[in-house]
């Protein structure tokens, strides 16, 4: 599907960036990989946020690093959900310049809808939608996007990583709230959850909630309070 000039008039979804970092602000240890920092607090408010939500962002690296998305286990929010009509999961929305995705990831086999956003080269067509996706929307345009996708019944979003994906639309002031869990780590490197590029959009922040999820990790809650960043899909 390719984005409308009309779908940039429409109000943007809720987004929420939820990640676990260290106590340096790394997402992975000096040399890569996947990374699990969070205990058992951390996977509670990650449920939390994915029982919050219509959808999840999720960077294709990240994906191809972690083979699958979290899905929420919690009985209560499971229950919770149902009795609202929503899908037990969040639909995933894989964001991806390639589209190329091994076919064999856990991902595949997960009990949820998987939506795919793809940029498309310049005068070149998009090939067919790879197998295990439900549907494609071609990404231009990222306020633009995000308004087809609220326009799609995705109203809440939780922004899943990786570091790249989640700088591009900081950088593009386009991220309501931050989910921050800080573990009891050191990590050093390079891996840092926000890239130089997403600093040329300054933002400011109000604390909504602190919370020692035991285990020495600490939930930290912002929302975005810059009264000029925008919140209609506008180029």
């Amino acid at each position: 599907m390719r984005l409308s000039h009309s779908a940039a008039t429409l109000p943007l979804p809720q987004l929420r960036l939820v990640l676990a970092i260290s106590l340096d602000g790394r997402l992975a240890p000096a040399g890569g990989g996947a990374a699990q920092l969070g205990g058992s607090g951390d996977r509670a408010v990650l449920e939390e946020s994915l029982a919050w939500a219509d959808g999840c962002l999720i960077g294709a690296r990240t994906l191809r690093v972690h083979g699958s998305t979290c899905l929420i286990r919690e009985p209560g929010l499971l229950a919770r959900r149902a009795a609202q009509g929503r899908s037990p999961q969040p639909l995933a929305v894989v964001v991806s310049r390639s589209g190329q995705l091994e076919p064999a990831l856990p991902f595949f086999s997960q009990p949820l809808s998987r939506w795919l956003l793809q940029a498309a080269g310049p005068a070149q067509p998009l090939p067919p939608l790879p197998a295990g996706f439900e549907r494609r929307l071609q990404l231009d345009h990222w306020p633009a996007c995000l308004a087809e996708l609220r326009a799609l019944g995705l109203e809440r979003l939780v922004l899943l990583g990786g570091a790249e994906l989640a700088g591009a639309l900081l950088a593009a002031q386009l991220v309501d709230e931050l989910h921050l869990t800080l573990c009891p780590l050191l990590l050093g490197g390079t891996h840092s959850w926000l890239p130089a590029s997403a600093l040329a959009a300054a933002s400011a922040w109000e604390l909504l909630e602190h919370r020692d999820l035991g285990g020495g990790e600490l939930l930290l809650r912002y929302r975005r309070t810059d009264p000029l960043a925008p919140r209609q899909g506008e180029p």
